[in-house]
């Protein structure tokens, strides 16, 4: 059974920084496309961050030169880095698993960027 479990977010002031992590469990890690999204209220759910097999990764316009999405094979999980940090990157973000039609989500963690 795959589980993805999200951690690290929190409050932080606008142009701080938060990384936050998704530790996978039932799945062989590496083989999988690990992605972020994001989700404001009242909007829908939007792609922040992916990373696929052979560290190619794709990033939100919004996001590109601020956030980053590493992993860490030998500890099943990705983070997602978040440096400068705006008001608008308020959401609560969702780790995603995907392997051709299987895909998991984790439970989501608050990301508030206020003053």
């Amino acid at each position: 059974q795959v589980q993805l479990v999200e951690s690290g977010g929190g409050l932080v002031q606008p142009g701080g920084s938060l990384r936050l992590s998704c530790a996978a469990s039932g799945i062989i890690f590496s083989m999988y496309t690990m992605s972020w999204y994001r989700q404001a209220p009242g909007k829908q759910r939007e792609l922040v961050a992916t990373l696929m097999r052979g560290s190619i990764t794709n990033y939100a316009d919004s996001v590109k030169g601020r956030f980053t999405i590493p992993r860490d094979n030998a500890k099943n999980t990705v983070y997602l880095q978040m440096n400068s940090l705006k008001p608008e990157d308020t959401a609560v973000y969702y780790c995603n698993a995907r392997l051709t039609a299987m895909e998991s989500w984790g439970q989501g963690t608050q990301v508030t960027v206020s003053s």
